[in-house]
């Protein structure tokens, strides 16, 4: 099993505040003979429409000094897992958790933000210091 993102329990904390359950931790991807290890899995039910989202989770905390070192290995690692799932799995969502600051420092930048569309990446922003959801990107 992979060791634990820094800012795993951040994460998780986070999903917990919102009202999402934590179904997995960690969460395995499985796929002929690969099998690989998401950090998280979580379902929700959403009110209005009382139907139940299932969502996954893969952590990054992007503390190396390369940033773009760390995202061109987020995104092999993210695209990877989105292709075992919409196959095995299509109903789950994946996102990448990342914190606010490297959103805001480093994921705002023009070429991150055409690759983040490409490839449609979808985020989890989180407020790391107080472990609480600053937004969805989907």
């Amino acid at each position: 099993m992979p060791a634990k993102d820094v800012y795993h329990d951040a994460v998780k904390n986070a999903l917990i505040k919102d009202g999402w359950i934590i179904t997995a931790d960690p969460y395995p991807i499985k796929y002929e003979e690969v099998k690989l290890f998401a950090d998280l899995a979580g379902e929700k039910t959403i009110a209005a429409s009382r139907e139940e989202k299932q969502i996954v989770i893969e952590i990054k905390s992007f503390l190396s000094r390369s940033p773009m070192r760390d995202f061109e290995t987020a995104l092999g690692q993210y695209l990877i897992y989105k292709a075992f799932l919409s196959l095995e799995h299509p109903e789950q969502e994946l996102y990448l958790a990342i914190g606010e600051i490297i959103y805001e420092d480093f994921f705002q930048k023009i070429a991150i933000q055409l690759i983040l569309a490409k490839y449609q990446v979808s985020l989890l922003v989180i407020n790391m210091k107080n472990e609480e959801i600053v937004k969805w990107i989907s």
